[in-house]
């Protein structure tokens, strides 16, 4: 354990160009709360959060295999978390961050809590869709998630940001293929709120997620994942991600447990398919299984929008039992504040 406490601000912290103390950290939070815009009231509420007498804080998970809750996070986890960020990630006291991500959630929690213990200057912006859109200056490290990045490319491949971390939604295809050929460092990461943001990440065009510093991983007899990280969590954590493992610090990620379809005896993984299919529709989609009286579930196809015409081909790159048995069209999906499509939520009504 580190003999660092949260209450610890480093004295190459600046936000946003200043150099500021506890003390003037208080004025700050007071002055967003009071005068600021949503997203800076957010940072008002959560720098008052982290510097109280509690010893840990509130956070909303994202609903997105379940009921958005609230749950109680050690600060102490929080400031752990950080530190095996920096080390994986080489983040080193002067670095140039941009925080862009809503701070009423844990992924931008932590790039506060990041700057105040490694030493971090930070500049935040409202977390827009396209957050680098009125950038100028260049910087270090900035964590995003998909739809930003997309939005981002004219401005990444101008080197505005030198290592990216992306997380939130898992990385699509057609996206990835766009990201690998930039001239800057990029990784997509692995966790959930749970985890405090991610433990594990990979470089993009890469397929194995390794774990950052003092986690070790398993999986149980589902072959879902088990997170072993004691500086964050005193208990395992028991995943619902269905992975392929290759060492305790190393696994691939395959899909959801509770998104497998099994139709006539046939385990199907949606998202094994989704991938599959990924460069061939353009609009977002997914795949559902649906109660059937012969097959106990069938295949469905949904997308996203108005009714369009398939050709026969895009399926042809799926094995005969993965081709959808009917293809719905749903005008707007439903998904998390995070953006992760509601698969059960969005599907309701089929039949």
């Amino acid at each position: 354990m580190s003999n660092l406490t949260y209450k610890n601000i480093h004295n190459r912290f600046k936000l946003n160009g200043h150099h500021i103390n506890i003390e003037e950290i208080f004025y700050v939070a007071y002055s967003f709360i009071k005068e600021g815009k949503l997203f800076e009231q957010h940072i008002g509420t959560f720098l008052l959060d982290w510097f109280d007498e509690k010893s840990y804080i509130e956070v909303n998970t994202s609903g997105s295999t379940g009921i958005p809750k609230v749950i109680k996070i050690e600060k102490n986890a929080m400031l752990e978390s950080a530190l095996a960020t920096g080390d994986f990630f080489g983040l080193v006291p002067g670095n140039k961050v941009l925080h862009c991500l809503p701070t009423n959630y844990i992924a931008g929690k932590m790039m506060f809590v990041r700057a105040f213990i490694l030493g971090l200057e930070m500049n935040f912006v409202d977390p827009t869709s396209n957050p680098l859109e009125n950038i100028c200056e260049e910087f270090d490290f900035c964590a995003m998630v998909p739809l930003q990045v997309k939005n981002s490319l004219t401005k990444l491949k101008e080197k505005k940001i030198k290592k990216l971390i992306i997380g939130g939604v898992k990385v699509h295809k057609t996206l990835e293929h766009e990201l690998v050929k930039l001239p800057i460092e990029i990784y997509e990461t692995y966790g959930m709120t749970e985890t405090i943001t991610h433990i594990a990440a990979k470089r993009i065009g890469k397929k194995a997620f390794t774990v950052l510093p003092n986690v070790k991983v398993s999986i149980d007899e589902r072959r879902c994942l088990v997170v072993m990280a004691e500086k964050i969590c005193s208990q395992k954590i028991i995943t619902n991600d269905i992975v392929q493992l290759n060492s305790d610090t190393e696994f691939i990620w395959e899909g959801r447990y509770d998104n497998v379809i099994n139709s006539g005896g046939i385990k199907l993984m949606p998202e094994k398919i989704e991938d599959k299919l990924s460069t061939l529709i353009s609009r977002r989609y997914f795949v559902y299984g649906i109660p059937d009286d012969n097959l106990g579930e069938k295949l469905v196809l949904c997308i996203e929008g108005e009714p369009i015409e398939l050709e026969e081909t895009v399926f042809s790159v799926l094995k005969k039992y993965e081709k959808p048995k009917k293809i719905v069209f749903i005008s707007n999906f439903k998904q998390t504040a995070t953006g992760k499509i509601m698969r059960k939520e969005s599907s309701k009504g089929i039949q």
